[in-house]
């Protein structure tokens, strides 16, 4: 079974903070399809640079608050 990847994310609780927004409604805003969107929830699939930019803009946030790293600390 293939590793989850080591980004975190809080897509789900953003988009219940805004008004509930639905999967759909953020797939089309960013230019995915709503499977990616869950899949990203899930932090099954780590997005492009493009799209995490995307996601953090349509919450008109800073992309940190949307996502976190839980690699390896540095120098280890």
């Amino acid at each position: 079974m293939a590793k989850a990847p080591p980004i975190t994310n809080r897509i789900r609780e953003l988009r219940e903070a805004h008004g509930g927004m639905s999967q759909s409604a953020l797939a089309e805003a960013i230019g995915v399809t709503r499977q990616t969107v869950i899949a990203i929830e899930l932090g099954k699939y780590s997005p492009s640079l493009e799209s995490a930019f995307r996601i953090a803009r349509v919450f008109d946030t800073d992309i940190e608050v949307v996502f976190g790293w839980e690699g390896p600390p540095r120098g280890a």
